[in-house]
């Protein structure tokens, strides 16, 4: 069990003595102090005591270890840093504005307003050094699991004897309600078995939380859970002690076999002489009074965001890191001499771009699966896409959450990372559906990747918060969500996603793609690669699904997100599906036309793309004329109403599923021919 943690000040020194400690060390850490509180007091909201708790040690790493370029904060060898605690953002930009970032002080002055940089919790920023989005927490000590792991197998991959050129650390800061979030155990467990050795977390180990002391409710030996992970753990180190936050960093740099926790014990606030050690400086502005009072304590005499030159001097690390730079910068000239390909790959891979035959072989197989015309599920269309796919693209990282058979994810060039060997491809994420969505989100920030991951899409409800990360930051994600209806079957309701691909819709900078056969899984898959901007969710079947002959308009136009892909002169109904229901809305079509009635089906695999066509495009695919339309998907019905409008209606499944064989349950909630013809019929007899 944990021990108690009293950190107050009376367990500590209640005043730094600044007669042991470097006039410029100390004071260092107080500018980081003073412009946490008085930004927060500024803004009259915000988190002033986790940075003036850690100030100590984010002095010492910054100014001691970490490798980095202020004037070039994109520099692919520097070390990350990341907040994971990201309550307390504005240690973070103190650190960035004092170091030398492109982050003012009028940026400072202006924490928490509209349009500022300084948003209240860090939001992914890399022209200003802001690694990763954090706030939520536990997703940034994961976002850095990912990084690292992508530090370790793109050094694999590409470093040769005598030039290591991938050769950096990941630091986080973490805090108490990062470990006590399941998404730390899923990770840091990770972690630990693939020997992530370039990882050290420095956790604030204050004891506070908003409601108060911890104790009441974390009384976990955190030491012994990390050894358990096979960790290396440093313990019980003086968090306001730089020479012993020094040696714990240095001590955690020389273990190259296992990540590191450094376990501070700091004060909450510290520096805050009446409020100090206690939940009050948590979450809220210290006010006026405490903030001279803490002046007074600390012996800062400067009025609030004025740094004294001397300190800021002393912060000041452009020298030093265009000198580390430069250092890498002969390595790889070096590197390019002797293995010119590999340079020119790495910087093509560090730099996202995609190889320069990319297109030409996309055409390529997109047109061979088409012309191959294969009736298959869509999880098999998925691997299909990724056997032709992958190997012109060396960038793929994959993974299954420990459902590789099911999922498909594990391509014909597909090898996996091992502790020993980080020179694979693919990730066995084991039952992590939450964490690896966070690794997958911190490959992708790290650069070098594409990662995709795979899981049933009814788990994506576990992966929910990073899917959303991974879209507010706008990074290249892919999620393979494979037994995506009721026809999953037998294993029933807990298993079938009705709900699951509506919500993914709604997620803003979110493509969501349920592909209807293996060619527009392939268009999807494509899509998916070429979308730098976000996340992708591809929605596959279990079940086989009939291929849908197209014309070369046709095929072009999949990648609109809706096409017209059967129709009739003049028609007078619109069927508008996706997945597995498209099968049956031309099944249905053709019972109608042989009833006299002129219809259009269109298949919409991906809304996202679809509403971001043109007008005359959308207009061309569902004319505002033809209003009587019924959407089917096996799946909740409201999102859909947007496109049937108040004539139409949708014949979707607004309960949960039963347990079944799938065909069974396809004819009992009405996804048929026979009731798509009968709805289709009244709905025109309406008219």
């Amino acid at each position: 069990m944990r021990a108690p943690n009293k950190n107050t000040p009376e367990m500590m020194a209640t005043n730094p003595d600044k007669s042991v400690l470097p006039t410029s060390r100390r004071k260092r850490a107080d500018a980081l102090r003073i412009l946490a509180m008085d930004a927060v007091q500024q803004a009259r909201s915000g988190h002033p005591g986790m940075p003036m708790g850690m100030a100590d040690m984010a002095e010492v790493l910054w100014n001691d270890f970490l490798k980095h370029n202020p004037a070039n904060p994109c520099w692919p060898d520097r070390d990350r840093f990341v907040l994971s605690n990201g309550h307390g953002s504005m240690l973070l930009y103190g650190l960035l504005h004092l170091s030398g970032y492109p982050l003012s002080i009028d940026d400072l002055r202006n924490f928490r307003q509209f349009g500022m940089k300084t948003a209240g919790h860090p939001e992914y920023s890399p022209d200003i050094g802001i690694e990763t989005t954090t706030g939520p927490l536990g997703q940034g000590i994961t976002n850095a699991v990912g990084m690292a792991l992508a530090e370790k197998t793109l050094a694999a991959e590409f470093n040769r004897p005598g030039h290591e050129i991938v050769d950096h650390h990941t630091y986080v800061f973490l805090g108490d309600g990062c470990l006590m979030e399941g998404i730390s155990h899923e990770a840091c467990s990770l972690a630990g078995t693939l020997k992530l050795g370039k990882l050290i977390c420095l956790y604030d180990d204050n004891g506070i939380s908003i409601d108060g002391e911890v104790e009441g409710w974390f009384t976990d030996d955190t030491p012994e859970r990390f050894r358990a992970y096979g960790w290396h753990v440093i313990a019980a180190v003086d968090g306001h002690d730089p020479a012993a936050i020094h040696a714990a960093i240095a001590e955690a740099r020389e273990n190259a076999d296992q990540p590191s926790l450094i376990c501070c014990k700091t004060i909450i606030g510290f520096g805050a002489p009446n409020k100090q050690g206690t939940e009050a400086t948590h979450g809220a502005p210290l006010g006026d009074d405490e903030i001279a009072a803490a002046r007074e304590w600390l012996g800062w005499d400067e009025p609030p965001f004025v740094i004294p030159e001397v300190i800021s001097e002393a912060w000041n690390q452009a020298e030093t890191g265009q000198a580390a730079e430069r250092q890498w910068n002969e390595c790889m000239a070096g590197y390019a001499a002797d293995y010119p390909q590999l340079a020119v790959e790495f910087e093509r891979r560090i730099n996202s771009e995609l190889p320069a035959d990319w297109a030409s072989a996309a055409d390529a197989a997109i047109a061979a699966i088409a012309e191959a015309g294969e009736s298959v599920a869509t999880r098999k269309a998925s691997l299909n896409a990724l056997n032709a796919f992958a190997p012109s693209l060396p960038e793929l990282l994959g993974g299954s959450a420990d459902l590789t058979g099911s999922n498909l994810t594990s391509h014909s060039g597909s090898s996996v990372i091992s502790a020993d060997d980080a020179s694979g491809n693919y990730i066995s994420y084991g039952v992590r559906e939450f964490g690896m969505a966070t690794i997958m989100n911190g490959l992708a920030l790290h650069g070098g990747f594409i990662p995709y991951g795979g899981t049933f899409l009814t788990f994506s409800d576990y992966s929910r918060n990073a899917l959303r990360m991974s879209a507010l930051m706008g990074i290249r994600t892919i999620h393979v969500f494979t037994h995506d209806s009721i026809g999953l079957g037998e294993d029933g309701p807990t298993h079938q996603p009705v709900e699951q691909t509506a919500s993914l819709q709604l997620i803003p900078n979110m493509r969501v793609w349920r592909p209807c056969d293996a060619v527009e899984t392939a268009v999807a898959w494509r899509d998916a690669i070429e979308t730098s901007t976000g996340p992708t969710s591809l929605i596959l079947t279990r079940q086989g699904l009939a291929h849908q002959p197209r014309t070369d308009e046709q095929l072009a136009s999949i990648r609109r997100g809706a096409y017209v892909l059967c129709d009739a002169e003049n028609p007078d109904l619109i069927l508008i599906a996706t997945g597995s229901e498209v099968a049956l809305a031309v099944t249905a079509a053709t019972a109608l036309a042989e009833a006299g009635c002129r219809v259009r089906v269109v298949s919409m695999p991906c809304i996202a793309a679809f509403l971001a066509q043109d007008e005359a495009y959308r207009e061309s695919v569902l004319p505002a004329a033809i209003d009587r339309r019924i959407a089917i998907e096996a799946g909740v019905t409201g999102l859909w109403y947007r496109f049937v409008g108040s004539a139409g209606q949708v014949i979707g499944l607004d309960r949960f599923g039963e347990s079944a064989p799938a065909g069974e349950l396809f004819r009992h909630f009405g996804f048929t021919t026979e009731n798509i013809v009968a709805q289709a019929l009244r709905l025109l007899e309406k008219g």
